[in-house]
């Protein structure tokens, strides 16, 4: 090889790094991630808050170019997962993706919790919301919020409504209903969402108030009607139907929420970082749709801002969980 040729490939070779230097991600000119991210989902494989948990880790991956692995970690509400990623190393590579259960109603079902929600976490970003529906069977009367308060009131304790295990926010709900509508229902747990929903369908149970994801292939399918949404404002993807503050009872807004966090020692810097990279991933077109699909809408937040959103949701539901009189242990 001529000593010209190899002076021409030594440039074109230093021209290459250099502008590989300019377009890498800061992380990884700053060594982060240096092993695998593992985000931890503390319920099982399959439901909603897995399902968000990889889309997020798939997109994170990418753009930080390093691996991301996702953990399940199911039991005790959420609880135990989460308790493990407090423990964890606050170097960015253990994250968790909790949910309105682990960070703002666990605390207030169970005695002993192994972790605190607001001392032991850094939050990232709130990634998305997904309203519950008003439900019932197409054989009842009940088309809309105000028969169900009416019948309810005619017959106290009779109407019967299904969750998907007792303290899940299916479960608390219902119970804000009754609080607020000031109606007495019978609540009918049971071992997850698609067992409820199986009774509703057979008519055992008179209504429900479930996700909008599991939900949505049978108000789709006209097996189940559905009455209203939980939420403060309608639905993108049931934009007729009324919220239930609107059809009857003023005030009433719930929904489930899933959300990022970091152990509480993690740095500010790195947590800044990760907020502005689940911002970038939350714009995409594609991960919009994949949500939408879920019946979930992307809403990204600024650290402070999720922090603050979790203790307003946190005092908002300790007093339905007081009131209820419900505890898990």
């Amino acid at each position: 090889m001529s000593q010209h040729t190899s002076s021409f490939m030594n440039r074109r070779q230093l021209l290459s790094m250099a502008t590989l230097s300019i377009v890498l991600p800061a992380w990884s000119q700053s060594g982060y991630p240096s092993k695998p991210i593992t985000i931890v989902v503390p319920f099982p494989a399959g439901g909603t808050t897995d399902i968000i948990g990889r889309l997020v880790g798939r997109h994170l991956a990418t753009r930080l170019g390093g691996t991301v692995i996702v953990d399940n970690k199911a039991g005790a509400g959420g609880s135990i997962g989460s308790g493990l990623v407090a423990k964890a190393a606050g170097d960015g590579h253990t994250l968790l993706m909790g949910t309105i259960g682990t960070h703002s109603i666990n605390q207030y079902l169970y005695t002993k919790l192994a972790y605190d929600p607001f001392k032991d976490f850094a939050p990232i970003s709130l990634v998305a919301m997904v309203p519950n529906v008003l439900v019932v069977n197409p054989s009842q009367p009940i088309k809309t919020v105000k028969d169900l308060i009416a019948a309810a009131k005619a017959n106290p304790n009779k109407l019967t409504y299904a969750s998907a295990g007792n303290g899940t926010s299916i479960h608390l709900c219902g119970a804000m209903f009754e609080q607020m509508a000031q109606v007495s229902m019978t609540h009918v747990p049971y071992r997850g969402s698609a067992p409820a929903i199986a009774d509703l369908l057979g008519g055992q149970t008179t209504c429900m108030f479930d996700n909008l994801p599991s939900a949505m292939p049978h108000i789709k399918s006209g097996s189940l009607r559905a009455v209203a949404v939980t939420t403060a404002k309608r639905s993108n993807s049931l934009p007729d139907l009324p919220t239930i503050a609107e059809a009857g009872v003023p005030g009433y807004d719930a929904s489930s929420w899933f959300g990022l966090w970091a152990p509480a020692s993690t740095p500010a810097a790195l947590v800044k970082r990760l907020n502005e990279e689940i911002k970038t991933i939350l714009a995409q077109a594609d991960v919009l749709q994949t949500l939408k699909d879920q019946g979930a809408e992307a809403s990204p937040d600024s650290p402070d801002k999720f922090a603050a959103f979790i203790q307003a949701e946190a005092a908002k539901w300790a007093k339905v969980v007081k009131t209820a009189n419900i505890r898990l242990d």
